[in-house]
């Protein structure tokens, strides 16, 4: 019954921690850019686009060039967005012998 007891003290505790990295993931910010900074995307921590910058020079390109370049930066910041929360939840979640834990991103 001792190691019960146990296992739910830890189960609350890792709950607790998951709690406080997910508050802590919601205040993230990332910048994705692409053409040399033609284009660059600030997405939050929930992967929500909260700005777009397009440069000047790019306006004169064609519509697909413009196109592919914001797709670009766009996958450029949801990677670093995906690596900055698997990071963040590795910090608590390592305590508690989950290794590899992976975010669902």
């Amino acid at each position: 019954m001792t190691d019960f007891s146990k296992i739910l003290e830890k189960a609350k505790e890792l709950e607790k921690k998951m709690k406080e990295s997910q508050e802590a993931i919601k205040k993230i910010e990332v910048i994705g850019n692409s053409g040399g900074d033609l284009v660059k995307v600030k997405l939050n921590g929930e992967g929500e686009m909260i700005s777009i910058v397009i440069s000047e020079k790019l306006l004169k390109e064609e519509k697909n060039i413009i196109e592919d370049l914001i797709k670009a930066a766009y996958n450029n910041a949801k990677s670093s967005l995906k690596s900055k929360t698997t990071e963040e939840i590795s910090k608590n979640a390592g305590n508690f012998g989950l290794p590899g834990f992976k975010w669902p991103l």
